[in-house]
């Protein structure tokens, strides 16, 4: 992106790629979380995958 950037690209359109980019991995990474924390709900001791719930709240709060 930086190239374009170089080349003549739209500073307003490279910005707009990195949000767009951005709010993708982040919808990404609540989704792959939301899906665990369900999977220790349905087993809270954890043994249904292998995340403890210990590491899935921290995993959960270094998304924010």
């Amino acid at each position: 992106m930086i190239d374009a950037v170089e080349n003549g690209g739209s500073c307003r359109d490279v910005v707009t790629q990195l949000a767009a980019v951005t709010s993708a991995l982040d919808k990404a990474g609540f989704a792959i979380i939301a899906t665990a924390m369900k999977d220790c709900v349905i087993d809270p001791d954890g043994r249904s995958g292998d995340i403890t719930t210990d590491e899935l709240e921290k995993l959960f709060l270094s998304l924010a």
